[in-house]
This record gives structure tokens, C-alpha cells and sequence, in this order.
């Protein structure tokens, strides 16, 4: 085969997989949108601050199609994420091929592992985060005002808050990936810890709200899987020099 239909040949196969994802995502559009319906999808990842908000208190909708758009963007983003798992089959399907048998036994770990992780960080967002920070918020907030925040505005910040937390969680995938390529070995990581806790509360600060609460409940996480990643990169590091070392003596 030459180079061009071999190239073409890898298009045909990106194309496939491409609309093998699409099309799965939409199913599970469809499927939301009849059970249990955009408006109670909407319901239940607003329930965090609503729960926060004074009695009689409501969000409300400032644009005229807003009630229609932001609850379908919900619904998409959860179609997303219950088909994400498929999609992130058809991207290993995709690369699996062109992979050597080492690279795969480590591949396929750690896209499950962070396909996992990031879930983990999603959940811990809005089953804990959201629920201390909206607390927070209402207590904080003067009594002579009443709250009443914009669906759209609240769906961009818990967009903004999952993508935060989700990618956070993959802190131990990134370490354990920089430690496997060589680029940097796991003393100097140690050594590095309390540049990396500084560069954390950083990180935490522009991203979260203006409040404490939502600051330290990124920084800390940041901080224990970064550790979690020495960990397990250590471990991986020293199982690796055990079967070099059994490769050489035998």
C-alpha cells in the first residue's frame, strides 16, 4: 500500500470513528430528551444551589429562548457524559493500531483510570463543592438582598467548575506519564512538592470563586492525588526496573 492510500485509508478510519461517536452521543440525546426530559436534568444539576437559596427564592431566565437553550445544553452535556465511555472506545480503536504491545499494556490503563477520575472530579464538584459553596455564598450575602441568579450564567459556572475539577483529578495521570517518558524521575517530583502546592493554590484561586470554601476544596484535592501520583508512579518505576532487571539476567 503507499503513503497516499495509507493516509487516505487512516482518513476513512477517523471519519468512522468520528461518526460512530456522534451518533452515539445522540442516541443518548434522544434518549435524555424523552426520559426523565431537559427540564428535570435541569432540575437536578440545579439542585445544589436552589437547596441554598432563601425560601420563595428562584432563578430565573433573561433571555427570551433561554428557557428552552440552556436546559437542551444540560441535556447535551450529560449525553456527553453518559457516552463518553464509547467515545473514548473509539479513539482507542483509532490509535490501538499504530501502538506497540508495550505501549498498550500502559495505554488502555490509563485511559480508563482517567476516564474514572475525571467522573470522580465531576461528582465530587456537585455532590460537595457546590453544596459548601452555595452555603457559603447565601450566609455570606447581605439579608436585605434577594438572590436570584440566571440559569444560563449558573449553566456557564458549573461548566467552568466541572471542566476545573475533572481535569484536576488527572493529576496522577500526568505524573505518572512524566515519570514513565523519562521527562522527570520521582525525587525530583518530591523535591518539587512545595513549588507544586504553591502553583495549586494558584491555580485554585483564579479558577474557583472569590470565597475560601471553593478555593481549598480544589487545592486540597490537587494536593492528595498529586501525591497519589507519586505513589503510583513509583510503583510503576520500580516494577518496571524488576522485569528489566529479570530481562537481563535471563
Amino acid at each position: 500500500m503507499s503513503g497516499q492510500e495509507s493516509f487516505i485509508s487512516h482518513l476513512v478510519e477517523l471519519r468512522t470513528r468520528l461518526l460512530r461517536a456522534l451518533g452515539a452521543i445522540a442516541v443518548v440525546f434522544i434518549g435524555l430528551m424523552f426520559w426523565p426530559g431537559p427540564g428535570h436534568i435541569y432540575d437536578l444539576l440545579a439542585a445544589p444551589l436552589t437547596a441554598a437559596l432563601p425560601q420563595g427564592a428562584r432563578m430565573i431566565a433573561t433571555g427570551v429562548i433561554t428557557p428552552i437553550v440552556v436546559p437542551l445544553k444540560v441535556t447535551a452535556l450529560a449525553a456527553l457524559m453518559v457516552a463518553l465511555p464509547y467515545v473514548l472506545y473509539q479513539v482507542w480503536a483509532f490509535v490501538a493500531p499504530g501502538l506497540y504491545e508495550h505501549e498498550k499494556k500502559l495505554a488502555l490503563p490509563l485511559v480508563v483510570a482517567g476516564t474514572l477520575l475525571f467522573f470522580c472530579g465531576v461528582a465530587f464538584c456537585h455532590f460537595f463543592v457546590f453544596g459548601q459553596v452555595f452555603a457559603f455564598i447565601a450566609d455570606f450575602a447581605p439579608k436585605s438582598i434577594t438572590p436570584a441568579p440566571d440559569i444560563d450564567a449558573y449553566f456557564t459556572f458549573v461548566l467552568t467548575m466541572f471542566l476545573a475539577f475533572g481535569v484536576t483529578f488527572e493529576i496522577p495521570i500526568v505524573v505518572i506519564l512524566l515519570v514513565r517518558f523519562g521527562l522527570v524521575t520521582v525525587e525530583q517530583l518530591v523535591e518539587w512538592r512545595s513549588y507544586v502546592i504553591l502553583g495549586n493554590a494558584v491555580v485554585a484561586a483564579v479558577i474557583t470563586p472569590p470565597d475560601v470554601v471553593s478555593m481549598l476544596a480544589l487545592l486540597i484535592p490537587m494536593c492528595l492525588l498529586y501525591e497519589m501520583g507519586l505513589f503510583v508512579a513509583r510503583f510503576v518505576h520500580k516494577r518496571e526496573e524488576a522485569a528489566d532487571l529479570s530481562q537481563k539476567q535471563t
